[in-house]
């Protein structure tokens, strides 16, 4: 990776994001972590010599103008999400349009802030975080999974229309991850709900968020430059066959 390179990286403060920001400081990239939890994400920018911002990406102007504001950046990663575990018919819209905003639309707000900077230098490059319920569907969660479905079909959509001008978009879908989150719900759901994510792996196994973070060094760096509008499934084999 080009030292010279500038990440925006949102939810880059904890679990996955962390790791990422880890391992693109490492590589030798600018890292801006965007996070609301400001206090976590000053930690490890001191950490790992990156910017840390605060942010909250469901508010869409914002997001544009802080990708606008710490750019031009030729590394786009929006990691940040939430879930939020209910049957369809127990969620309401106000769940809806938060899912929505925060996994989907902040990820439009973005790239069409990033674009235009990647576009006039004729180099990019937007990874963007789903999750193999996006291409599988997930019990329990509706709205994530068509939230993540359209960041699937988004990043091929973006792909198309700039793949003559040197960006590259890719998608990367974790399964289930061994975060603090991850465990936060295994301690509610116990021990069984433990035992169904990591059998729906081939590798019968959590993922590390190291193993995410390898996966989006790989496509940010020069040897995926003829990689774009495909999604990597980061997930023990557990989209195998989508």
């Amino acid at each position: 990776m080009n030292a010279m390179h500038s990440v925006f990286l949102t939810g880059g403060a904890k679990g996955i994001g962390a790791a990422i920001a880890r391992r693109l400081a490492a590589d030798g990239a600018r890292v801006t972590i965007a996070d609301l939890d400001i206090a976590s994400a000053k930690a490890l920018a001191a950490e790992i010599g990156a910017i840390a911002v605060e942010l909250d990406v469901a508010d869409l102007e914002r997001v544009q103008r802080m990708v606008l504001d710490t750019g031009p950046h030729q590394i786009l990663v929006n990691n940040a999400g939430i879930d939020q575990h209910a049957y369809f018919t127990k969620t309401e819209i106000a769940d809806w349009r938060r899912l929505l905003a925060v996994n989907l639309e902040s990820v439009f707000a973005s790239t069409h802030a990033a674009l235009p900077a990647m576009q006039a230098a004729g180099f990019g490059r937007i990874i963007n975080i789903a999750s193999e319920a996006g291409r599988m569907g997930s019990r329990g969660a509706a709205v994530y999974a068509a939230a993540k479905g359209g960041v699937i079909a988004f990043t091929r959509s973006i792909a198309r229309e700039n793949g003559r001008k040197g960006i590259t978009a890719n998608v990367i879908a974790p399964g289930p991850i061994d975060t603090p989150l991850l465990r936060q719900a295994v301690a509610a759901g116990g021990e069984k709900l433990l035992t169904a994510m990591t059998s729906a792996t081939l590798a019968n196994r959590l993922g590390t968020p190291e193993e995410v973070a390898a996966a989006v060094a790989f496509l940010a760096s020069d040897g995926a430059a003829f990689i774009t509008g495909e999604t990597l499934g980061v997930s023990g084999g557990m989209g195998c066959g989508q």
